[in-house]
C-alpha cells in the first residue's frame, strides 16, 4: 500500500479492493496537493467542504483502521484540513470516534456551537468522561484512602487499628531469641477514619488552549476527589480571569462546559484567589496545572508560592496532566519554582494518584525520570 497509488506510482504494483480503499482514505488526509501522478494529473487530497463527504470518510476509516489509529487520523484531519466547523453539526459528532483530544476541540468550540449541536456534544463528552472515570476512579480512591489512613497514624491504636508491619519493624530491637518472638513495646496503627475533612485539595487549572487534555483529565480527577468524604476538593480554572467551579464537581461534564479554552494566562491572579480560600495550610495540597507561560506578574507569582509553602501547604506543579509526553513550557519559571522546593514536571493520569498520595503524606513527590 505504501508503494501503490495513482498509476501505481511508477512501481508497477497497482492497488485494488480493500487496499485501494484504505489508500484512498489515507490520501484524502495525507496526500500531497502539489504532487503529480504519472498521468500528469494533480494528485490532490482533501475531504471536500461538504458534510456528506466527511461523513463517508469517517465511516471508511472506522472500517479499515483500529480505534487508536482512527483517533489520530481524526485529530490530524481537524488540524490539517480545518474541519472544526463541521464538528458543529450533530451528524458529524455522531460519526466520530470520541477521545480526550476531540473533547478538547469541542470545548474550544463551545461558544460557537449552535443549540442543535450542544446536546450531541454533551453526549460525546459524557461518554469520554465516563470511560475515563471507569479507568481512573477505583485506583485513585484506593491509593488516596491508603495515604489518608497512613497520614492519620497514631501510636496508641485500638486492636483493629494496629498496623502490624510497622509495629513489628518498630520493635525489632525487642526480639527475644529464646522465645522466638517480639515484645511490642510501641504499637503503631491507623487512626480511625474521621467523619470530618482531613485534607483539603485545590486544583488550579490553566485553561489556555494548549492545556486542553489536562483540563479534561483534571476535571475527572476533581470529581473523583470530591466524591471522597475525607477530602475537601476545590477546582479553579483560569486564563486572565479566575472561575471557581467547585459547586459543579458532582458532574465533570458540567465542569468541562464551564471552562473556556484559549485566551491569555494570569497565574498570579489564580494563585491569589486559591491562597485566599485556604483555611488549613498544613492540611492542604495545592496542585497548579499549567505550562507556566505567565502573562501576569512573575515575581508576585513566585512570592505567593513561597508564602504558601512557608505556611505548610504542599505545593505541586504539573506542566501537563495527560498522556502526551513532555509539553512546551516556560523553563525559567519551572526552574524558579524548583528553587523554591516546588519542582514542575509533566504527569500522566496513571501517575497522578501516586503524586497526590505522596503530597498527602508529605513525602518526596515521585517525579518521572524523563523530566
Amino acid at each position: 500500500m505504501v508503494l501503490g497509488g495513482d498509476a501505481a506510482d511508477g512501481t508497477g504494483c497497482a492497488l485494488s479492493g480493500r487496499d485501494a480503499a484504505m489508500d484512498g482514505a489515507l490520501a484524502a488526509l495525507y496526500g500531497r496537493g502539489d504532487g503529480k501522478g504519472q498521468a500528469g494529473k494533480e494528485r490532490s487530497a482533501g475531504l471536500g467542504a461538504s458534510a456528506p463527504s466527511v461523513a463517508r470518510w469517517l465511516g471508511d476509516i472506522r472500517t479499515y483502521f483500529p480505534s487508536s489509529v482512527v483517533q489520530v487520523m481524526q485529530r490530524d484531519a481537524i488540524d490539517r484540513l480545518g474541519l472544526s466547523a463541521l464538528l458543529l453539526e450533530p451528524e458529524m459528532l455522531e460519526a466520530v470516534e470520541a477521545d480526550v483530544h476531540l473533547v478538547g476541540t469541542l470545548l474550544s468550540l463551545n461558544k460557537a456551537m449552535p443549540e442543535t449541536t450542544k446536546e450531541t456534544a454533551r453526549a460525546v463528552v459524557r461518554k469520554v468522561v465516563e470511560d475515563l472515570e471507569k479507568r481512573l476512579a477505583t485506583r485513585t480512591r484506593a491509593t488516596l484512602t491508603g495515604a489518608l489512613d497512613r497520614s492519620a497514624r497514631i501510636n496508641r491504636p485500638r486492636h483493629h487499628d494496629i498496623d502490624w508491619n510497622r509495629t513489628i519493624s518498630a520493635n525489632l530491637k525487642h526480639y527475644l531469641p529464646e522465645h522466638r518472638t517480639i515484645v511490642p513495646e510501641r504499637l503503631v496503627g491507623y487512626g480511625r477514619a474521621s467523619r470530618s475533612v482531613k485534607k483539603e485539595v485545590v486544583l488550579c487549572i490553566d485553561q489556555s488552549g494548549s492545556m486542553a487534555a489536562s483540563v479534561v483529565y483534571a476535571s475527572v480527577f476533581g470529581a473523583v476527589l470530591a466524591s471522597m468524604r475525607s477530602i475537601d476538593t476545590r477546582l479553579v480554572v483560569f486564563d486572565t480571569a479566575v472561575v471557581d467551579l467547585t459547586d459543579q464537581l458532582d458532574d465533570p461534564v458540567d465542569v468541562l462546559f464551564g471552562t473556556q479554552l484559549g485566551g491569555g494566562t494570569d497565574i498570579n491572579r489564580a494563585l491569589a484567589y486559591c491562597q485566599s480560600q485556604i483555611t488549613r495550610p498544613a492540611e492542604t495540597v495545592m496542585v497548579l496545572i499549567s505550562d507556566l507561560y505567565e502573562g501576569g506578574i512573575r515575581n508576585e507569582m513566585l512570592k505567593r508560592v513561597a508564602a504558601m509553602k512557608a505556611s505548610g501547604v504542599q505545593f505541586v506543579t504539573l506542566l501537563a496532566l495527560s498522556d502526551e509526553g513532555a509539553p512546551a513550557y516556560d523553563r525559567e519559571h519551572a526552574a524558579a519554582l524548583a528553587a523554591l522546593g516546588a519542582p514542575a514536571f509533566a504527569c500522566t493520569p496513571d501517575l497522578f494518584p501516586e503524586v497526590m498520595a505522596a503530597a498527602i503524606e508529605k513525602r518526596p513527590i515521585p517525579i518521572p525520570d524523563t523530566v
